[in-house]
């Protein structure tokens, strides 16, 4: 009878010190199945990525990549955070918070909450580098910065009031015949005396229809446009509206900012080819090219 009992503990043992790795083995590998991939060993989760990509749907981002993507930013906020850390450029919990409360997030879980602090982090810190090491680095020319304000003007249009003849239903024949007028009232007298009804309108650049405003966008002043759609326009004058301010060195910092931030998307590339990433799902490789 004891040697049953001797046997019986003596298996009992060892099935149970057989069981305890075994359930520790399993225990692992769903741990690790979660993990789609590391970032200089810090783990990546399937619940990290579904918290990015509910944050991007909230920002209007919802690409049918959206998880790869999700990764890939994931990945760059981490590359950000450690290469701003050299600066001493991380933002305070507190400025990031003040960030998250502008930004209306209160109905996240935590999860979501971690990540959308630690994505609002990254941004700020990421600023602050291209602010200190990239801006100050850069020159524009005058040619950069009339690119950059014909560009505003064509898509947007900018706080100038423009005095503007229109003429339409005009025959190629007509339009031909047009010279360069001395003023507005000389233009309008040119257009009446070639049998032409004109029309002279004022209006801010900005409130112009965008295919007026396609068509004026570098006009010279008194220079006919061609004619388009049976019609012509002319620029008698421009005149800065009150709020213009600044405009042209605002514009002159944008042209400036958009040169750094093509230099500091090159240089993001070259940190992610160097960042240790190990991606353990096939279907997020991509996600690190």
């Amino acid at each position: 009878m004891k040697a049953f009992v001797d046997f019986f503990k003596t298996t009992t043992l060892r099935n149970i010190l057989f069981l305890i790795p075994f359930s520790l083995f399993l225990c692992a590998g769903a741990r690790a199945a979660s993990v789609v991939a590391t970032i200089g060993g810090n783990p990546i989760t399937d619940a990290d990525i579904t918290a990015r990509t509910k944050l991007m749907a909230r920002q209007g981002d919802t690409a049918t990549d959206s998880r790869r993507k999700a990764l890939g930013n994931i990945i760059d906020d981490q590359v950000k955070l450690d290469y701003a850390a050299n600066f001493k450029a991380v933002p305070s919990d507190a400025d990031v918070a003040k960030q998250l409360k502008v930004m209306k997030l209160d109905d996240l879980t935590a999860t979501e909450t971690a990540m959308a602090r630690r994505a609002i982090s990254a941004d700020m810190a990421w600023q602050i580098v291209i602010g200190r090491t990239i801006v100050p680095t850069i020159d524009v020319t005058d040619e950069d910065v009339a690119a950059e304000k014909r560009n505003l003007e064509h898509d947007k249009g900018l706080p100038i009031e423009m005095t503007i003849v229109r003429l339409i239903d005009i025959p190629e024949n007509v339009a031909a015949q047009l010279t360069k007028p001395k003023d507005c009232d000389d233009a309008m007298a040119m257009a009446r005396n070639l049998g032409g009804d004109p029309h002279q309108f004022t209006a801010a650049q900005y409130e112009l229809s965008e295919d007026i405003r396609a068509r004026v966008t570098g006009l010279p002043v008194l220079t006919w446009s061609g004619r388009q759609d049976n019609s012509v326009l002319l620029v008698c004058g421009t005149k800065n509206m009150p709020d213009y301010g600044k405009l042209n060195e605002i514009i002159k910092r944008n042209t400036i900012y958009k040169k750094a931030l093509f230099i500091a998307d090159q240089q993001l590339k070259q940190l992610r080819r160097k960042a240790v990433v190990i991606v353990n799902d096939e279907r997020y490789k991509s996600a690190i090219n």
